[in-house]
């Protein structure tokens, strides 16, 4: 045998599932926006270690999205963290068209939203942090208020609150106990009918 031969010839080829089969990523669901970045700083013994917070909003646009703060000494890392933490945590709530079914209030700390549902066409009224919330939930008409702390943290958290204390009509029916009388009347009202028929 030569010496001649490369190294990279003596390599002995994969062998398995895996080589012949890469693994394929999973699809991400939703599509993920940046709300707030801010920097920050521990005072140590030789100076500051500066280190980045970032939140994050991640939504698929028809009812369904996750909120989450990630922080790492690089803005990527940071927005990377939070994106992972929102998809793992995401929420469903019910959308009547392209607005919420009723008004609500959702609190979080020292910071409380006020939302109503809206006539078609009239947009999202919210600020900054609130208006992100709605366009990747999907909801494009829609009146909001801030009110208490102005903190961007905060806010999102207090809408993501209040979205979670959404209810559609159907739910409400059954917790009122409408459905049950609903279905009790269906067979009286079909025995009706047929004696008008027999009739």
């Amino acid at each position: 045998m030569s010496n001649e031969t490369l190294k990279s010839e003596n390599k002995k080829e994969a062998k398995g599932k895996r080589a012949e089969f890469p693994k394929a990523k999973p699809a991400m669901e939703g599509k993920s926006t940046v709300i707030h970045v801010a920097r920050t700083a521990k005072v140590v013994k030789g100076g500051k270690r500066f280190g980045f917070r970032a939140l994050v909003v991640v939504g698929n646009g028809s009812g369904k999205i996750g909120v989450a703060i990630g922080k790492a000494n690089q803005v990527q890392l940071a927005i990377a963290k939070a994106e992972s933490h929102a998809r793992k945590h995401m929420i469903s709530f019910p959308v009547v068209g392209e607005t919420i079914p009723h008004e609500v209030i959702g609190k979080f700390g020292s910071s409380s939203v006020w939302m109503k549902p809206a006539a078609p066409g009239t947009g999202v009224i919210a600020g900054a942090g609130v208006r992100l919330v709605f366009e990747a939930a999907g909801i494009k008409d829609v009146l909001a208020k801030s009110l208490g702390s102005t903190n961007p943290c905060n806010l999102v958290y207090a809408t993501l609150e209040a979205l979670k204390l959404l209810k559609s009509k159907e739910t409400v029916d059954v917790l009122r106990g409408k459905a049950a009388a609903v279905e009790a009347e269906a067979p009286k009202a079909e025995a009706q009918a047929e004696a008008a028929k027999a009739e």
